[in-house]
């Protein structure tokens, strides 16, 4: 690459190799990749390269273009990525995965009779965390208990989880799901650290201890009909001792599932919560959806598939996501390609390098794709009838992507109807059984944690406080 540096071809995409000799742009894309990419855009358009810790990194911004990344498995590579991340975040090394098994075997445990069952016991879960919870907060039924609503959302969701998927039923000398989420949130605090290897030494030790004492207590799962965890985790843990993989590989593997089923839900529970909460018609809206649900009655069919349908909440979660979701799609270029734009423009990739796509910045926060990107509107996603909205346009083209919170293609989220169908589940039964309100008088959103775009779904720096009591109608 040393004469990349020198000349650039006419048809490579602009490079821009910041001011650091190899780091480059290291620092900044760390910090907040959402204000340098948008920098960047500005400068270079929707197309261009970046040197970042002695890699070059070319990144697309045109939500038109996608197609052409997203589409070509073989000079696009997945795998070669996600094995880097998989060894810096999880000392993850598995040495004959098979990924095409592992896929097919999500997708037929995350649809159909299968997610339907999954479905049913994560509520049962969910029903039975949250009146614990409210059990031992409100000693008498009246009174306020006060809590920060990010805590309360990833600690009721996680451990329903975790529960539904690793771990059984509760109270019968199994793992405790506290432990885990508490042992997981530290492990959580040093993720992208540990993505980028920024870790100061101190860290290094917590992170070895936090991810050691996780491994034990993920240990059990997956192993026999009496573990008490879901066909799936038996089904994956089964295939990976078909494939030769060593016990100590599957206990790191099984904390990679830990990780990819668990890590988005509760977050994203937390931004729709508090965009309700600071948005009272949009918080009407969604509670008079949920009320026609509830009194509609058992006889004509089962709540749990009455849930299925419900535009005004699907809509206000789409939009949550439009603004908090932000992974990176992230490939390596394995031959060199000829990328061909939507304007007809093409640019040589070159193999070796690493191409990367932000739907957070375009679709998702792009002005001309969505009026007023910064704002929450809980019915951006509803046409005027009701119907759900699906055309969005950019430079007079109708999108196929106008938000990607799931990725797309061969690497889309195969467990996105069951996030969905638990967060639908959680803020169904918080609104029905909880009076919620926020501490606050005048609550502002608190600003997101900006090192952690490229991880799914953000966090936020701070938090919102609420108080709850059990709703007296129950």
């Amino acid at each position: 690459h040393t004469h990349k540096l020198v000349e650039l071809s006419e048809k490579e995409p602009p490079l821009d190799n910041g001011v650091v000799p190899w780091l480059g742009h290291a620092l900044e894309f760390g910090r907040d990749a959402a204000r340098f990419l948008t920098r960047m855009k500005d400068k270079h358009g929707d197309i261009f390269t970046v040197r970042v810790a002695g890699r070059y990194v070319t990144v697309l911004l045109d939500p038109c273009s996608y197609d052409a990344v997203i589409e070509d498995p073989l000079s696009l590579d997945f795998t070669r990525y996600a094995q880097i991340l998989m060894d810096k975040i999880f000392s993850l090394r598995l040495p004959h995965s098979n990924p095409a098994a592992e896929k097919s075997m999500m997708i037929q445990h995350f649809n159909g009779k299968s997610l339907s069952s999954l479905s049913n016991t994560m509520y049962r879960h969910l029903q039975s965390l949250l009146f614990q919870q409210t059990q031992r907060a409100c000693h008498n039924q009246t009174d306020w208990n006060t809590d920060r609503l990010f805590s309360f959302c990833y600690s009721l969701l996680f451990r329903a989880g975790y529960l539904s998927l690793f771990g059984g039923e509760q109270n019968n000398n199994r793992t405790d799901p506290t432990d885990v989420y508490e042992e997981y949130r530290k492990f959580d605090n040093l993720l992208t650290k540990m993505a980028r290897s920024t870790l100061k030494r101190e860290e290094k030790r917590t992170a070895q201890s936090v991810r050691r004492r996780l491994w034990e207590l993920l240990a059990p799962a997956g192993l026999g009909e009496d573990s008490g965890s879901s066909p799936w985790l038996r089904r994956y843990r089964h295939l990976l001792q078909e494939e030769g993989v060593d016990e100590e590989t599957q206990r790191r593997a099984l904390l990679l599932q830990l990780w990819a089923t668990q890590g988005n839900v509760g977050p994203a529970a937390f931004w729709l919560l508090g965009f309700l909460l600071t948005n009272p018609e949009a918080m009407r809206a969604v509670r008079k959806e949920f009320s026609s649900i509830s009194e509609q009655g058992l006889a004509q069919c089962p709540l749990l598939d009455r849930l299925q349908h419900t535009p005004v909440f699907d809509s206000a979660l789409e939009e949550t996501l439009r603004l908090s979701a932000a992974p990176f799609i992230t490939r390596e270029v394995v031959q060199g390609k000829t990328l061909q734009m939507a304007d007809g423009q093409e640019y040589q990739l070159r193999r070796g390098d690493r191409l990367c796509l932000f739907p957070f910045i375009s679709p998702q926060m792009d002005p001309e794709v969505h009026q007023e990107p910064q704002n929450f509107k809980y019915d951006r996603f509803l046409n005027q009838d009701g119907s759900v909205k699906k055309d969005f346009f950019k430079r007079g083209r109708r999108l196929k992507y106008y938000t990607m919170p799931w990725g797309a293609g061969t690497n889309g989220c195969v467990g996105k109807h069951f996030a969905i169908s638990s967060i639908r589940q959680f803020v169904y039964l918080v609104l029905s059984h909880l009076e919620l309100e926020l501490c606050d008088p005048d609550p502002q959103m608190p600003k997101v944690n900006a090192n952690r775009y490229g991880f799914g779904v953000l966090q936020p720096e701070g938090d919102l406080t609420i108080r709850y009591k059990p709703r007296h109608s129950h």
